[in-house]
């Protein structure tokens, strides 16, 4: 007998939000042994489908910002040190 396919989410929130309410049903003491295998492996499919679209979403953003052209140089993903910006007396009340 093939399995069939499980049903998916419409998109990442409801994927979330089904994956929380799994979650708080296996937290419980409520939940019917017959039925946990079944949560079990609908959270598993649904994390998997949430991490592929994570990957996916890396991967288009790394490619968009690869293409970035800034002051006419290509722009390489390195960190930015934004605490040179501002020094501490930047932020001290003036009450003092």
């Amino acid at each position: 007998m093939a399995s069939k396919k499980p049903a998916e989410p419409k998109g990442y929130a409801e994927a979330m939000r089904e994956i929380e309410g799994i979650l708080a049903e296996l937290d419980s003491s409520s939940i019917d042994v017959d039925v946990l295998s079944a949560k079990v492996e609908r959270a598993s499919f649904l994390i998997q489908w949430c991490n592929e679209r994570i990957s996916a979403a890396q991967m288009t953003v790394d490619e968009l910002v690869a293409t970035l052209d800034i002051d006419g140089e290509e722009f390489e993903d390195e960190e930015f040190d934004d605490d040179d910006d501002f020094d501490d007396d930047d932020f001290e009340d003036d009450d003092e």
